[in-house]
């Protein structure tokens, strides 16, 4: 069995977890396609928050309190720089992730593509699931907001989350670079050859988006013969972890399992889904044409994840 799984962010990693761990009970491959959105530049340094995110949770070394960058991790890098007073100042790289982020930068820079450099870097965390970033070119996600002067700025998705925590009015989310991206390579192949593909329960609007955003890959979804299975990031109304409720409100979407699903829309009619997995506080949500499936989705522990994900894989 071939399964992939479209992820984005903290919900995203730990929801493969428990994909990975259903996957070895039946002797499945999982290959997680991977928003890079998120992606900046920092001091001169790539950094790839969803693809980190990921490989340092599989890989174990994921700090479990803040639920994103190392455990056990240090800062003194970061006291320097504000030392220095150098910008931005509203983002930290700890000093056990800069090893991670210089790595990366010396192979961009040697000529390597992103895919490439994170195959290498999974060869020391040996994550148990291919990690494919959804494309090797530049694709970020920026946020138009209102500008001080009266007018209207775009800004990098990672300043509105991480410095304003997305409490600026803000009119629409804009992927700089999808139009001319292409998918990295690997991942149309393993859309094509997939027995199922999984949408994680991670941001509809700021983590599966920019995935599909890249050209030829949500054609490759939709037209490909594996069913689609989303597994909802609302539970009774809320978001688990994080700001989907903002991100929501900024595309006028209703926070909530059906309004996701609705987003998401079914295949039948043009959209993603053929089934669509809900926590049992939102039993009552209807996504018209799709199957929906109401289960406990709390990801309490890796025992409970590949409950669900079995779960959404039964809708089949």
């Amino acid at each position: 069995m071939r399964i992939v799984v479209l992820v984005g962010g903290i919900g995203g990693a730990r929801f493969l977890l428990g994909v990975r761990a259903y996957a070895r009970e039946v002797g499945a491959e999982v290959t997680a396609v991977v928003n890079v959105g998120d992606d900046l530049y920092l001091h001169g340094l790539k950094v790839c928050p969803d693809l980190d995110s990921v490989m340092y949770t599989l890989g174990g070394g994921a700090d479990p309190e803040r639920g994103w960058g190392r455990v056990g991790e240090t800062w003194t890098v970061k006291s320097e720089l504000a030392a220095y007073g150098a910008e931005p100042a509203w983002f930290g790289l700890g000093d056990r992730d800069i090893a991670t982020h210089l790595v990366r930068t010396t192979m961009l820079t040697g000529g390597y593509p992103l895919s490439a450099v994170t195959e290498a870097l999974a060869t020391r965390w040996q994550p148990g699931v291919r990690l494919l970033p959804a494309t090797d070119d530049r694709l970020e996600t920026h946020v138009v907001v209102d500008d001080p002067a009266g007018g209207q700025q775009a800004i990098h998705f990672q300043e509105w989350w991480v410095r304003h925590r997305a409490e600026i009015p803000t009119h629409r989310f804009v992927f700089v670079g999808a139009e001319t991206a292409k998918p990295a390579p690997g991942v149309l192949d393993a859309i094509a050859s997939a027995d199922v593909v999984l949408v994680a329960p991670s941001n509809p609007v700021v983590s599966v988006a920019p995935v599909l955003a890249v050209p030829g890959l949500r054609e490759a979804v939709t037209d490909g013969p594996a069913p689609v299975v989303g597994v909802s990031p609302i539970i009774g109304g809320a978001a688990v972890r994080g700001m989907a409720d903002r991100c929501l409100a900024v595309v006028g979407v209703e926070c909530s399992a059906a309004g996701v699903g609705g987003l998401y829309g079914s295949r039948s009619s043009g959209g993603l889904l053929d089934g669509w997995l809900v926590a049992s506080e939102d039993a009552g949500a209807v996504v018209p044409d799709v199957t929906v499936r109401a289960v406990p989705l709390l990801m309490t522990d890796e025992a409970a994840t590949a409950a669900m994900v079995r779960a959404a894989l039964e809708l089949l």
